[in-house]
């Protein structure tokens, strides 16, 4: 039994054989052509280019078609790569001045690109290198009349392994057969994941060389929470997950009756469960799953896959959809959060004139990016105010380090509303502003905030990363990355009692909410609002209509007396085990 760590990307559990996918080769030939042949190889190359563009954007109209625009509009960045003249000119220089064949030239070019990603000392330009491979892939096919390899014939189910998976190859996987998949590069930011969290597979990305101790036909099993790959498990660890894998199915069917009930405590404490979304479209998922609203809107997809920035009104349309779907629930629409892991902005130095930065996850993202880039700012400002006058609208400033920070953000916000009002545009004047809290700074200075905002959301992602001084997407210290940290839940506690004697609403929004097994210790620390995720609301419900607010806060004091991760952890999730048995097999 071999067991991988690697980095989760697309939640879930998947046990099956493993069908392991060697790199596709191509006989790209070598010598020079004839003089005479140029022209000839130059329109053969030019059609190669035309068919690959075809496929490409076939391939993208059918996963938004099945998927949503976000998971579709990830192809844009290769059909621009495609249709970019530099890269033609390049290719058909080397025909025309140096005689190459159009495949070599291809192979060539394409490969110069990738080594000029590859050195880039930013890494969410490794995934780049990925996608320029992925286009070499589709004009050598093209080019040579070979078929792609397919994983689209299959008759059984299985896990896919492979060195890496391309974005394209991710959205033309058979869902009917492939279970999950693990690649032994990759990270959480790239387009492959976001892929995989559109088609549901369970994906874990980043475990490191592992393909030469795999055979097709092994039993492998894919924890898509904890990152964990293991490869031919024994038999207590395979029943051991199997078993897993049935309770999770049958809890998900035993919770449905709760979803028009109220997330109220066994005494009569209402806690407010909200929906975190990525796409509009999951805004319809929430509602079905009983959530009261959404706490958080992320407003990045609007900026994925694609080489010039988002207009105004593709904002507001965004933006509308959402407020439409909720009726009278609130929507709290999140500024962008450009940069560090969530959405590299690999374009954004060609767009705006910004270095690459060697350690971006402390440099230049989220609002100190829309501080410097205003006009970027205020056209997001703008459709969001428009949309305000149909609905429930709230805005929420990300990363908010400083009180400069905040005030200068607000200014901007009454700017553009007079700018509006000017205009004779209607929006809500009185539309509440918050603030994310995810930095240490922004706790210990909490009281000086509280009063300039009107709620405000702590992202645990984030303040766990800066609080730990750990990269959560590096798998060599990515054990660090743990929201059960004393040091987290002291600065969580801290921050409730905090926004609590203002009178300040708060709510958390990080991964620790759509956890079950955190759900008594933030009641017991005084949460009394979660936004989760679309499919963890009816879990986390579940809990709040099982226990009392006594209970949850025996289980606080008693967790903040510890000292180490691991025992509050098993702590917690013996606590909700004794409450909840059928919760033993949840992750």
């Amino acid at each position: 039994m071999l067991r991988l760590q690697g980095i989760a990307v697309s939640s879930g559990i998947a046990i099956g054989e493993a069908m392991v996918l060697g790199r596709e080769t191509f006989d790209v030939p070598d010598h020079l052509i004839e003089g005479t042949a140029v022209e000839e190889e130059i329109r053969r190359f030019r059609e190669a280019l035309e068919s690959a563009v075809g496929e490409l954007s076939r391939q993208r109209d059918a996963v938004i078609r099945e998927l949503g625009q976000r998971s579709g509009s990830i192809f844009n960045a290769h059909l621009e790569i495609l249709q970019d003249a530099k890269l033609r000119e390049d290719i058909e220089s080397l025909i025309r001045e140096r005689h190459h064949a159009p495949e070599r030239a291809v192979s060539r070019v394409l490969r110069r690109y990738a080594d000029v990603f590859r050195r880039l000392p930013n890494p969410n330009f490794a995934e780049r290198v990925n996608d320029v491979y992925d286009i070499e892939r589709l004009l050598l096919r093209s080019l040579l009349g070979q078929p792609h390899r397919e994983v689209f014939e299959l008759q059984s189910p299985v896990v896919v392994l492979a060195a890496n998976l391309t974005p394209s190859e991710t959205a033309r996987l058979d869902r009917r057969f492939v279970q999950g998949f693990v690649t032994e590069t990759g990270g959480p930011g790239g387009h492959t994941a976001i892929v995989a969290q559109g088609l549901g597979i369970p994906a874990v990305v980043g475990t490191g060389p592992f393909l030469g101790e795999v055979s097709g036909g092994d039993t492998i099993i894919v924890d898509g929470d904890r990152g964990l790959v293991i490869v031919s498990p024994d038999n207590v660890t395979l029943e051991e997950y199997r078993a897993q894998s049935r309770a999770i199915a049958a809890l998900q069917v035993e919770l449905r009756d709760l979803r028009g009930l109220p997330a109220e405590t066994r005494d009569g404490t209402r806690i407010h469960l909200l929906g975190n979304i990525e796409f509009p479209q999951e805004a319809e998922t929430c509602l079905e799953q009983g959530a009261e609203g959404i706490g958080l809107y992320r407003t990045e997809f609007l900026y994925l896959g694609r080489s010039t920035l988002p207009q105004e009104e593709e904002h507001y349309q965004a933006y509308c959809q959402v407020i439409r779907s909720m009726g009278d629930r609130p929507v709290t629409v999140r500024t962008f959060d450009l940069g560090a892991d969530k959405v590299p902005h690999e374009w954004l130095p060609r767009q705006l004139g910004w270095e690459t930065e060697s350690n971006p996850c402390l440099g230049l993202r989220s609002i100190r990016l829309a501080l410097r880039h205003l006009p970027l700012f205020r056209s997001q400002l703008r459709a969001i105010l428009r949309a305000s006058a149909l609905g429930r609208v709230e805005i929420m400033f990300p990363l908010i380090a400083t009180l400069a920070e905040l005030r200068q953000a607000k200014f901007v916000v009454a700017d553009v509303m007079e700018e509006l009002a000017e205009a004779g545009i209607p929006f809500r004047r009185e539309i509440p502003i918050g603030m994310m809290v995810e930095v240490p700074s922004t706790v210990v200075m909490l009281d000086r905030f509280l009063p300039e905002v009107d709620f405000i959301s702590i992202g645990t992602n984030d303040l766990l990363q800066y609080t730990m001084a750990v990269d959560r997407t590096n798998r060599a210290v990515v054990s660090l990355y743990n929201a059960a940290e004393p040091a987290l839940i002291r600065l969580l506690s801290q921050a409730l009692a905090t926004a609590q004697e203002h009178g300040v609403p708060v709510g958390l929004c990080g991964q620790m909410s759509s956890s079950p097994i955190y759900t008594m210790l933030l009641i017991g620390l005084g949460l009394r609002q979660f936004s989760v995720t679309a499919g963890a609301i009816l879990e986390i419900k579940k809990v709040c209509r099982s226990v009392t607010v006594a209970q949850c806060r025996m289980v606080a004091k008693r967790a903040m007396e510890m000292e180490n991760a691991r025992d509050i952890r098993a702590y917690l999730r013996e606590e909700l085990v004794s409450i909840l048995p059928e919760f033993s097999r949840l992750p």
